[in-house]
């Protein structure tokens, strides 16, 4: 079993809330006479369905995770793999429930996924991980063809606005996917700081230790993709976090959304405007 990936199982991983069971009740993707609730703007709600989607609810999904203890050796680069492993394990946690959530709803896909962290009083070391987005659905004959290859609903953190750009080229989200990784910088010797003291010069333990930190994360991502059967990633960013650890151990986090490509005749119709030249008669 690879050492960054799904939560593994134990008590954390197995707990599913139910708080929400009242409020999905109620939702439209569960009761034709219920309403749906999302995140979108009129303008995202206009277009979603011009795109042939329909809105079903806004899911969310919540972890409190409390972030073990890890000693990086002072003067050396090195990946805290145990505080990886606490941030990949309660984003996936998150993500895990809001998903489970849009399938409760019946939907295609969750569009506009958000994932934040939120500190409390409690301690230093606990953190929130909210996973939110909303669910949609597909209207007519192409509803269900939108899915992952594996059959479940597929999770975006495209704006609308990219997501219909996305499908009138014919293509599809299949995953938001992440790769993250805790990286120990090594701290200079006071030789060290001393020889560079008024130079220019490259600080290459620290650059070499910065581009290992990102290379780990997007290669995480990139795996994260490819085992989800896409074909791509658009959207992908590269945060840097340094969270209460201290200022020698950082965060990097990728994400992005995977796409794949799906045959012409779900290709969606481009009703853009197209840009015309216009010359004006008035002086």
């Amino acid at each position: 079993m690879p050492l960054f990936g799904k939560p593994a199982d134990g008590a954390g991983s197995a707990w599913e809330p139910e708080a929400a069971e009242g409020r999905l009740a109620h939702t439209f993707g569960a009761d034709p006479t219920g309403v749906f609730t999302s995140d979108l703007s009129v303008s995202e709600y206009v277009l979603l369905g011009e795109a042939g989607f329909e809105p079903l609810g806004f899911v969310i999904g919540s972890s409190i995770y409390h972030i073990g203890l890890q000693i990086g050796k002072w003067s050396q680069n090195q990946e805290l793999q145990v505080l990886t492993q606490a941030m990949y394990n309660a984003r996936e946690l998150a993500m895990t429930r809001m998903q489970a959530e849009a399938e409760h709803l019946g939907a295609d896909g969750t569009v506009g996924v958000e994932l934040r962290m939120q500190a409390y009083v409690w301690g230093q070391d606990v953190l929130e991980f909210i996973a939110t987005g909303t669910a949609v659905k597909a209207t007519g004959s192409s509803s269900g063809a939108h899915r992952a290859p594996d059959g479940s609903a597929f999770t975006s953190d495209l704006s609308v606005q990219d997501f219909f750009r996305l499908l009138a080229t014919g293509a599809v989200p299949v995953a938001f996917v992440l790769g993250t990784c805790v990286y120990h910088i090594a701290h200079q010797s006071a030789f060290q700081a001393l020889r560079q003291t008024g130079q220019n010069q490259e600080m290459t333990t620290f650059t070499q230790g910065i581009y290992e930190a990102r290379e780990l994360a997007l290669t995480r991502m990139q795996t994260e993709a490819a085992e989800a059967r896409a074909s791509g990633i658009v959207g992908v960013t590269v945060g840097v976090f340094n969270h209460v650890w201290g200022e020698h151990a950082t965060e990097f986090l990728a994400t992005g959304t995977a796409i794949r490509q799906l045959g012409d005749e779900h290709r969606l119709a481009d009703t853009s405007p197209k840009p015309t030249f216009t010359l004006g008669l008035d002086a």
